[in-house]
C-alpha cells in the first residue's frame, strides 16, 4: 500500500541518520550510511511524491497506481 510504503521509506531514512551519528559503531558503517543518505529522500519529499500521485489523473501509473502516499503515520 502507498502508505506503509511512505511509512517505511521514511523510517528507512531515520534509520540510516541513526546509523551515521552512531559513534560506536565501525567507521565504514557510518560512512556507508552517510553516502546511502545522499540521495535519499526526505519525509518532505516523499509527501510531495505522494501529493503528486494522489492529484495527478495524467501520470500514467498504469495498473500498479500510486507509489507513495501524502499521508504518513508512525
Amino acid at each position: 500500500m502507498p502508505d506503509e510504503r511512505s511509512r517505511a521509506v521514511v523510517q528507512t531514512r531515520e534509520f540510516l541518520v541513526e546509523l551515521s551519528r552512531d559513534s560506536s559503531l565501525p567507521d565504514r558503517v557510518r560512512r556507508d550510511a552517510t553516502f546511502l543518505l545522499r540521495h535519499f529522500p526526505t519525509r518532505d519529499d516523499v509527501a510531495l511524491a505522494g501529493r503528486i500521485e494522489e492529484h495527478s489523473d495524467t501520470l500514467p501509473f498504469g495498473a500498479s497506481g500510486p507509489v507513495f502516499s501524502s499521508t504518513i503515520t508512525r
